[in-house]
């Protein structure tokens, strides 16, 4: 206890797992810009960028580490000693590439989404594809039974949840927080993206208003409760998805490739619209259906680039993640 008393709060920051030097704390900042950028974009996961850049791992520890005895700590007001408990050097550097995606990149990517839609989807399709070749080389005896039941699972799941249509739900307190909840469960889950989810509950236009004027009572109200939401899933859900990777890693893993798997019908870049609803005066679409191009053209062949781009830049990452632990 003396000793957490004389800790500085440089040593209570720097007594946790995270990066340490300005490199890597860079490296984990671009990384959760990544996430950030991915999260915001109803139909791709923030989890998946976490598992193909190497550090979903490092995350759910990180998430785990507020822990009942963290919190026993700050309860005493040993701000310090709940510091030096909780990764606070691995998730600060994380949170700001984030925060900085959520509100730096929004536009852009909800510019590139309608503006750049069949660009903006191939090059995410390359993304998943080669995560899915990726994470999938990770599982053992894929044929042995359980892995390729698991993965079976996993895609009719993903590919059900992203093929439902958005529906109207209630304004309440109560379904905030669960939307919340519920949407952090999805957003560090491969494959799943926690945008489409709030989507599918009617709340994903709700929460964005929320967000264009922070500062009205009744917006911050549902900022705060939306956040707690948030919180009690990531730290409930956090936990039983490492149970899962802890005590049946082959099986979790492909159940991860196989989410992966089922939400390609969401990112595949040429689609038709069916239906489509009018929302606070822009049209949103409610159900399409994939297409095939009608021809070879300028767009195919540079939408053919860009997923072939993606699907590069994933092995590349994989490659670098595998010679750094070979190294060290």
């Amino acid at each position: 206890m003396n000793i957490e008393k004389r800790m500085t709060w440089k040593q209570a920051f720097m007594s946790s797992p995270g990066p340490d030097n300005v490199k890597e704390a860079a490296v984990l900042t671009l990384k959760g810009l990544c996430m950030g950028s991915a999260d915001i974009i109803p139909g791709v996961s923030g989890g998946t960028i976490a598992l193909i850049t190497g550090i979903y791992h490092d995350l759910l520890k990180a998430i785990r580490s507020a822990n009942t005895n963290m919190l026993k700590k700050l309860a005493l007001l040993d701000f310090k000693g709940a510091m030096s408990m909780l990764h606070i050097r691995f998730l600060f550097f994380l949170f700001i590439g984030i925060g900085t995606a959520i509100l730096s990149l929004a536009r852009l990517m909800n510019y590139l989404i309608h503006h750049q839609p069949v660009y903006t989807w191939s090059f995410f399709f390359g993304l998943i594809a080669a995560s899915i070749f990726v994470v999938g080389n990770k599982v053992k005896n894929w044929f042995s039974g359980m892995p390729i039941l698991s993965f079976c699972v996993g895609t009719i799941t993903a590919y059900v949840i992203v093929g439902q249509i958005p529906v109207s739900t209630p304004e309440t307190i109560w379904f905030i927080f669960i939307s919340g909840f519920i949407a952090i469960c999805a957003m560090i889950l491969p494959g799943l993206s926690g945008a489409y989810i709030l989507l599918i509950l009617g709340k994903y236009e709700f929460i964005t208003g929320t967000l264009k004027n922070p500062f009205i009572p009744l917006n911050i109200l549902i900022i705060i409760v939306f956040c707690i939401g948030c919180l009690c899933g990531l730290l409930l859900f956090s936990r039983i998805l490492n149970y899962l990777l802890d005590r049946w890693h082959n099986i979790t893993l492909a159940f991860l490739t196989g989410l992966m798997a089922g939400a390609m019908k969401k990112i595949w870049p040429w689609k038709e619209p069916i239906d489509s609803i009018i929302i606070r005066g822009k049209e949103h679409v409610l159900t399409t259906r994939n297409i095939i191009p009608d021809e070879f053209n300028s767009e195919v062949f540079i939408a053919l680039i860009l997923v072939i781009t993606g699907f590069i830049m994933v092995l590349i990452i994989e490659w670098l993640s595998r010679e750094k632990k070979e190294y060290n």
